[in-house]
Formats: C-alpha cells, sequence, structure tokens
C-alpha cells in the first residue's frame, strides 16, 4: 500500500497537485473499492492497482486545475471517474454523479458512506431523464457518449453560463461541432502513454 500511495503521490506532484496523506489515503481507499466490487459487478477492465492508480485516480485527478468552485455533474459516470475522485480532493464542492445502470449507483452509494462523502450525490437515472432542482455550472464527462450527443442529452441540465469538460482520447478532433467553440487542452498524465485531451465548451 505505501508503494501505491508512493506512486499517487509523485504522480499528483508531476501535474503540480498536492495531496494529502488523508485525501491519497481516501483515494486508494475508493480504488480498493473499485477492486473489491469489480469480482461481482465488472467495475472496470483494469485488473492491477498498479495501473488502477494511473489510469483511474491519476487520470481523473488531471482536470483538477480546470474545476471550478460551483456544482458540478458527472455524467455517465460509472464507477465514479472522474466525479468521486474530484468530490474526494475537493471536499467543499457539490458533485453529482449521474448513471443509469442500477449495479453502478449502488456502488457509487456505497463508495460515499464508505469515504463519508457528504458532498456527493448519486442519481440512478437516464440523463434525458433526469429533472434537477438547480442546473449545474460544470457538467464533465469521461467515457460516455461523443460531444453532439453528449450536448443533447444534458443541454437542460447545463445552466445559461455554464460549461462542458470533457475528457477524451486523440480522436476527439472527428468529433467537432459547427458553431460549437471547442477548447482542447492537451493534459498529461503521468504513467499514461496514450493522449489524453479535456474539451472545454463554453455555453451561453
Amino acid at each position: 500500500m505505501n508503494e501505491l500511495k508512493q506512486l499517487l503521490q509523485d504522480g499528483a506532484d508531476q501535474m503540480g497537485l498536492l495531496l494529502s496523506d488523508q485525501q491519497s489515503d481516501q483515494l486508494l481507499d475508493y480504488l480498493m473499492l473499485i477492486f473489491k466490487w469489480n469480482k461481482t459487478y465488472n467495475l472496470s477492465a483494469i485488473r492491477d492497482l498498479e495501473s488502477g492508480v494511473k489510469k483511474h485516480l491519476l487520470d481523473s485527478l488531471s482536470i483538477l486545475p480546470y474545476i471550478g468552485n460551483e456544482p458540478l455533474l458527472d455524467v455517465g459516470a460509472g464507477a465514479g471517474l472522474p466525479g468521486i475522485v474530484l468530490a474526494i480532493v475537493r471536499p467543499e464542492l457539490s458533485v453529482s454523479v449521474l448513471d443509469s445502470v442500477g449495479k453502478k449507483c449502488r456502488f457509487m452509494q456505497f463508495a460515499k458512506t464508505q469515504l463519508k462523502l457528504d458532498n456527493l450525490t448519486v442519481v440512478n437515472q437516464r440523463v434525458e431523464d433526469f429533472q434537477a432542482m438547480k442546473c449545474f455550472t460544470q457538467i464533465t464527462s469521461r467515457a460516455f457518449a461523443e460531444v453532439d450527443k453528449t450536448l443533447k442529452l444534458t443541454q437542460h441540465l447545463l445552466c445559461d453560463n455554464g460549461r462542458y469538460l470533457l475528457m477524451k482520447g486523440d480522436h476527439f478532433s472527428q468529433e467537432a461541432i459547427k458553431g460549437v467553440r471547442m477548447i482542447s487542452h492537451q493534459i498529461n498524465v503521468p504513467y499514461v502513454s496514450e493522449d489524453r485531451f479535456l474539451l472545454e465548451i463554453q455555453m451561453g
């Protein structure tokens, strides 16, 4: 466990992020929960903890510098990536994680309870059916859908001045939409060779 913690903290340090011991421990506890539930629920294709630190935790942490202070929605959150990771390291941030698959939401609810994440709300609904009490200023997703589909399905949930922060691989350029201004940020994730990008789309 100490080696995993060192790997996590070194990776965060390379991205200019400082994790407290408590945050690191919570993140690793969360990763352990994913692996424990994975045996039954198949939450992740990643099967070893070291890869989990790199491709789940550090990958999710990589967008932290772009996250504001306003309520955030993670669409198609799956096991809670990046939403639960962001909720752990930003306890003052209101984070909602949404997925239509019941078993994934049961896992996220369990993780919320185990990790005492008071700032996390788990929503088990199809995104197009979800009617939120308040709009979200930030909407993120990691592996949900193409850009145009994401915008169509979630536009009723975004505040007028809101923005999208969509995590993508290097194929994102094929998803350009006429009339929609996308700013692409290349993200360097330590120990991950695949290209990573964050698409920032300001609406309104």
